[in-house]
């Protein structure tokens, strides 16, 4: 009885130690998993949800081939449709640019591009390359307008403007997703399946 009895004590002891050892080994991991990534910031929130759409809307421009750039569903002549004077699909991306770089300047106080003069976009971006080029470019500019937000400066107002420098950057976000929704209805329209629904079923 005595060699199984101390073979017992020595088998419990030898479990209760690794058990204890596995704890702290645990315990002492967590600290590193949790060092690996960084605090969310405000700055970081907002320029996650800036990454969302931009990708949204990159790859449905992308999408469009270069022939239907200019589509609009004023063409389809759609019974008791009244498309008449909508903006044409190449309209549509450069609106969501030109209406970041009015947007997101407001935060950053950048010069506008000097041939930006209205909500349409420049009328010298044209093809489907210059057109992308400006969109990316207007949506690095959200992301530098995101790197400025801090909890103490979000509800300034910059410079002459009447919204605060949150609101200013949530909006540009919530403008371009109005326009992204019109964008998947001119890419269905042309029989092509949005990039973001193709992983879906439908």
């Amino acid at each position: 009885m005595k060699p199984i009895r101390l073979f017992s004590g020595v088998l419990i002891l030898a479990v209760s130690t690794l058990a204890q050892d596995t704890k702290t080994a645990a315990v002492a991991t967590v600290p590193q998993a949790q060092g690996s990534q960084p605090a969310p910031t405000l700055a970081s929130a907002i320029d996650r949800e800036i990454s969302d759409i931009e990708k949204l809307v990159l790859d449905a421009a992308d999408a469009m081939p270069e022939d239907k750039f200019n589509f609009s569903p004023e063409s389809l002549n759609l019974p008791g449709g009244n498309y008449k004077g909508v903006r044409t699909f190449a309209v549509q991306v450069k609106h969501i640019a030109a209406s970041n770089y009015f947007i997101w300047s407001g935060i950053t106080g950048d010069k506008l591009p000097e041939n930006l003069k209205d909500g349409n976009g420049p009328e010298d971006v044209k093809t489907k390359a210059e057109i992308l080029k400006f969109l990316r470019d207007s949506f690095a500019l959200g992301h530098k307008a995101a790197a400025t937000l801090t909890p103490e400066n979000m509800l300034q107002t910059p410079g002459h403007s009447k919204s605060t420098r949150l609101r200013l950057a949530t909006f540009g976000v919530a403008h371009a997703f109005n326009h992204y929704g019109q964008m998947v209805e001119y890419l269905r329209m042309n029989g092509i399946v949005p990039p973001a629904s193709r992983a879906k079923s439908d």
